[in-house]
Parts: structure tokens; sequence; C-alpha cells
């Protein structure tokens, strides 16, 4: 007989599944991921693979950078993978939409839960922000308009990128004289009080309280005897008025993360006066695909980083 646990782990499995395999498709047929798209960047495109912003630190230390060709200093949108906090890739988003709309992209990898625990991974984050802002002039970036999109785990960490611009906590190791703030997030999908989301899970919706999940690995224990690190990890935790605007997008149908989760934040953002919008897509489950919400990301980063 199998478990409930057993099956729920094995319900996330095949609920991730589909997306992993378009992506690991799209590779393969040049169509999505960053490394498919050689052939279909805009021409003029500056090509930079697998820096490392973190020089002779850990192996997922690094970043690809596209820069369009332009006579004036380009915004810049980082993108953070998901996967859980334990696997996935930098070059799962093909960067040629934001190119072609007068952006540069960069795409980072950090530290996965299996290699180091939280706060590592927004560590990373916020080194990679540092090291693109310390670079700005060599790559043409606008370094005041710094962008930041993630899905799931990786919307987790641009939120946290968004919420933390007012401490330097998470700020450690090289170049510390620059800021690690960003001037715009979308996130998509990304939990944030982990200690609320088996309370709101939809029905046969992954638990989340055991020690096997991805939120208590990424902490380094069972979230019900870890309270004080999940409140750490929350970006809800470090909020301010001078946070900067939010876009969110999440499904209410999420069997993975529970749409409560950005509920939460989008209520806990306006409480203390910062602008966000959010857009529930109905019906829509984890790694939600939507055209709506592809034009109000679109339209967002216009508005706040041109």
């Amino acid at each position: 007989m199998i478990s409930q646990t057993k099956r729920i782990f094995c319900l996330a499995l095949v609920l991730a599944l589909p997306l992993a395999a378009l992506q690991a498709q799209g590779r393969r047929g040049g169509q999505r991921g960053a490394r498919g798209q050689a052939a279909t960047l805009p021409g003029g495109t500056q090509t930079y693979r697998d820096v490392a912003y973190i020089p002779g630190g850990h192996r997922l230390q690094k970043l690809d950078l596209y820069v369009p060709k332009s006579n004036r200093k380009v915004p810049l949108i980082i993108f953070v993978h998901g996967g859980g906090f334990s696997r996935g890739d930098k070059g799962e988003q093909s960067p040629a939409p934001f190119l072609s709309d007068g952006y540069a992209f960069a795409s980072i990898n950090y530290r996965l839960s299996d290699d180091a625990i939280f706060p590592a991974q927004i560590e990373d984050c916020k080194a990679a922000v540092r090291w693109l802002r310390s670079n700005a002039e060599k790559y043409n970036l606008d370094p005041d308009h710094f962008g930041a999109w993630g899905t799931s785990a990786g919307g987790h960490l641009v939120a946290m990128l968004g919420t933390t611009g007012d401490t330097s906590i998470f700020d450690v190791g090289q170049n510390l004289d620059v800021s690690s703030r960003v001037q715009a997030v979308a996130d998509w999908f990304g939990p944030t009080d982990f200690l609320q989301m088996d309370a709101h899970k939809v029905s046969n919706g992954m638990g989340h309280n055991g020690a096997g999940s991805p939120e208590s690995k990424l902490i380094g224990g069972a979230l019900p005897l870890n309270k004080e690190k999940a409140m750490a990890a929350n970006p809800i935790t470090y909020i301010t008025p001078g946070a900067p605007p939010f876009l969110i997008a999440h499904g209410d149908a999420d069997r993975l993360v529970p749409h409560h989760q950005s509920v939460l934040l989008d209520a806990a953002l306006k409480k203390a006066g910062v602008p966000v919008m959010f857009y529930t897509v109905k019906g829509g489950g984890h790694g939600l695909r939507n055209a709506t919400a592809d034009k109000l990301r679109k339209e967002f980063f216009a508005k706040h980083l041109k």
C-alpha cells in the first residue's frame, strides 16, 4: 500500500515532469531555452556564458549574460530559475523576447539545497546582482534599472531580492561597495510564508511540513520544528515602504505552491504602500503559461525599467 506521503511526492513529480519535458524538448529543438536560442538571438547580441559572479567560487555561482546591440546603456532583466530549490538551470529561459524588447538579460545559477541551506541561495542572487552592477560599464548596462523575474523557487528568490533592498544582512563576499537592490520584481507563483503552505493547499496538493519537502530541505529541517528559520526565509518579513514595484502571477489551482502564498505577499506589500499588481490565473496550475500574464510582465518592465 502506498502511503499518503508517497502519493503526494509522486504527484509532485508528475506535475513537474511536463514542464521539465517541455523545457528539455525546447533546448533540443532550438525553440526554448537560452542555449537553444543562439541562432535566433537579435543581430549584434553579445553573449557571455558561464561567467563566474564569484571568481573561484562554487560551480553553480555562474551566470549567462546577453546584451543587445545599442548605442546607449540598456536596462537589465535578471532571471532566477525554479526547481524546488534543489534542481533547475539558468539555461531554461530564452532571452530572445527580452533582447528584442531592448533589454539585456542575465540568467543566474545559485547553490541548491543539496549544496547549501538558506541563506546561501539569496546570498548568491545578491552577489550576482552586485557583480552585474559593478560591471555595468563594461557590459553597457544601466545600473539604475535592474529588474528581476523568477518562477516558483525563483519567484521566492526574486521576492527576497525585492524586499531586502533596505537591509545588508544577505550581502556577503565581494563587490560590497555596490547595491544589490533591484528596481522591479516579477514573481511567478513563488512561495513566501512556508509555515502557511499546508493550511492552504488545494485538494490533493503537495504537503510541505515534512522534513523532505523542498522548503524544509531549504532551511535544513522540518518547517514546524524550525519556525524561526522559516520566518527568516519569508520575503514578507523584510518588506519596507522602500521596496520596488511588484508584479505577481499565480494560478489558483496550483498544487505545489498554494495560491494563498501570493495572496499573503500581495496583502503585505499593499499594507506597506508598495506598488503591486496581482494577477490570478483562474484554474491555472504550477508552471503556468499564460498570454495575459506575459503581456502584463512586458508592460510592467517597460513601465519601471525604461
